[in-house]
Parts: C-alpha cells; sequence; structure tokens
C-alpha cells in the first residue's frame, strides 16, 4: 500500500461490501455522502473507507459506535504496519468518529486520544536512470507517454489518467498542460514540443481512455500497472516524480519552479522529492572545510 513514502490505495479483500453490520454500513454510507460532499477526493474516500472496513472485520460481534478508545488503540497495536500505513489508519479513524460525533451519532469521538504517529523522513527515491531509458523504448505508446509525463513534467497518476489532448494550450514559453491535482487545485505544466505534439495527435478526448468504461479513463491503479510493468516492476509512478523533482533541481537548482511544476502546496514537500547528488554533497562539505 505504501510506496516512495506515499500511500496509494488499491482495492482488496477488506474493500468489498461488509456483510452484516447494518448499522455501521449505514454510518458508513452516510459518511462517505458527507466526503463526497465536501469534495474530498475518491481516493482520499477509498482509502479512509479501507481502514474502516478493516475495523469492522476485526471486531465481528461489536457495533463501531461502541468501541472505545481502548479499542482502536488495541486494533493500531495489533497491525504490522509502517508509520506511514498506521498514520493513515489513524487519520481515517479521527475523520470516521470525529463525524459521527459530529452528527450527535456518539456522544464523544473515542479517537479523539489516540497518539499522533511519527513518520521518520524517507530518502528520496527516482526511478535510475538505466531503468527510466530502458522503459521509453517501450513498444507500448500509453506506457511511453505515461511515463515522460511522470518523469518529465512530475504529474500524478490520477493527474495522467485523465489528460485530454484539447487541455494542451500555447504559451509564450511553449506549449503546457491544463492539469488539476489534489484538493482541486488546477496548474499548468510545461511540456517538451515532441510531446505535446504526440498528445495532440491523440485528438480532443481522452489520452488514456478505459476499454471497459464507456466515456470514461483508465483508473490511477490501472495506469500505474502499465507503468510499473513497463519499468520492469522495478519502479513505479510515484518513483518517476521523485526522478523529476531531482533532474528538474539538479538543472535549475530553483526549488520554488520544482514546486510548481509538481503541483505541492508547500516547499518542504518538493525538497522530500529531490535526492541531491553525492557530489553536490560533498562540495558543500569541501565548502565548509576550508
Amino acid at each position: 500500500m505504501a510506496r516512495g513514502g506515499t500511500l496509494e490505495w488499491t482495492p482488496g479483500p477488506d474493500a468489498k461490501p461488509v456483510q452484516g453490520h447494518a448499522q455501521a454500513v449505514e454510518d458508513m454510507r452516510e459518511w462517505v455522502t458527507w466526503l463526497q460532499a465536501s469534495g474530498t477526493p475518491t481516493t482520499t474516500i477509498g482509502l479512509r473507507r479501507y481502514y474502516v472496513v478493516r475495523l469492522i472485520r476485526h471486531f465481528p460481534n461489536r457495533e463501531l459506535r461502541t468501541l472505545t478508545t481502548s479499542d482502536l488503540l488495541a486494533w493500531l497495536a495489533a497491525q504490522n504496519w509502517s508509520p506511514n500505513t498506521r498514520k493513515a489508519a489513524r487519520s481515517a479513524l479521527r475523520n470516521f468518529y470525529g463525524w459521527l460525533a459530529h452528527t450527535e451519532r456518539i456522544p464523544r469521538s473515542p479517537a479523539l486520544e489516540l497518539p499522533v504517529i511519527r513518520v521518520p523522513r524517507a530518502r528520496p527515491k527516482p526511478t535510475p536512470e538505466d531503468v527510466y531509458r530502458e522503459a521509453l523504448a517501450t513498444d507500448d505508446a500509453r506506457a511511453r507517454l505515461a511515463i515522460r509525463l511522470a518523469g518529465q513534467c512530475g504529474l500524478r497518476r490520477g493527474e495522467i489518467c485523465k489528460v485530454r489532448g484539447d487541455d494542451i494550450a500555447q504559451t509564450p514559453s511553449g506549449p503546457s498542460l491544463r492539469v488539476v491535482g489534489k484538493g482541486g487545485h488546477a496548474r499548468d505544466v510545461p511540456l517538451p514540443e515532441d510531446l505535446a505534439e504526440e498528445i495532440t495527435e491523440h485528438g480532443p478526448g481522452w489520452l488514456f481512455p478505459s476499454p471497459s468504461a464507456r466515456g470514461g479513463h483508465l483508473t490511477p491503479h490501472h495506469l500505474a500497472k502499465i507503468v510499473t510493468a513497463a519499468l520492469g516492476g522495478e519502479a513505479c509512478t510515484h518513483s518517476l516524480r521523485h526522478r523529476a523533482a531531482t533532474m528538474a533541481y539538479a538543472g535549475t537548482r530553483d526549488l520554488r519552479a520544482v514546486q510548481e511544476l509538481l503541483g505541492h502546496s508547500r516547499p518542504e514537500t518538493t525538497a522530500g522529492y529531490v535526492l541531491a547528488p553525492d557530489d553536490t554533497i560533498r562540495a558543500a562539505m569541501m565548502a565548509a572545510a576550508r
């Protein structure tokens, strides 16, 4: 579930509808509706629901409304999870039980007292250049386009699958792609001329249409599988974003510009994507050693 220091939700056995637990199922249905009404991204809703379903399965003879802080602590303690996954589970519980309390279904959220989860700072993991270059030679045009959009332009997998040919515009500095990222925030991402031309040649519709959903596009999960296969299983869409950030910063030394390219709200997040070359770190040490 966790890759490159971030969480990516994919459907699994625990995401299937829950049998029984009528009260919990009804609560979850209304909670999800509330999340949708608030504009919460579908991926975030899926991830939060995933953990609540796991909680239900852990307590087959209890209703969620009756669980105590001790119950939630015991459940979290029993899981062999990474800090990132544990933090996401805690966030899901706080959101769900916070909603139950806010809507007066329970008097107080038992998740309020759950301890803060500290996540160690992750080292950036850009896709190795040899893996990246070899993947660009693939005969799969879809995979090649997705790899370039992630590895050169820094797009997220959820942004790549929604690219349309008519989202490209010409600006004084060259072609750019209008991207709507996390939280509905839009940004204009510069494109290499040849990549813009190739995307435009596909026409005004979805660049990655779904073979099963009429009029729809590939899901982020499906697109990620295509990219990972082209990368030989040695990297993923997120490591391609790390590659874009690392190469962009190496060429410009402008963290603010890289932040805009990747669509981050904070430069601290962008800094976590940039792998400083060993020779640069050594040069910094040598400068201090003078």
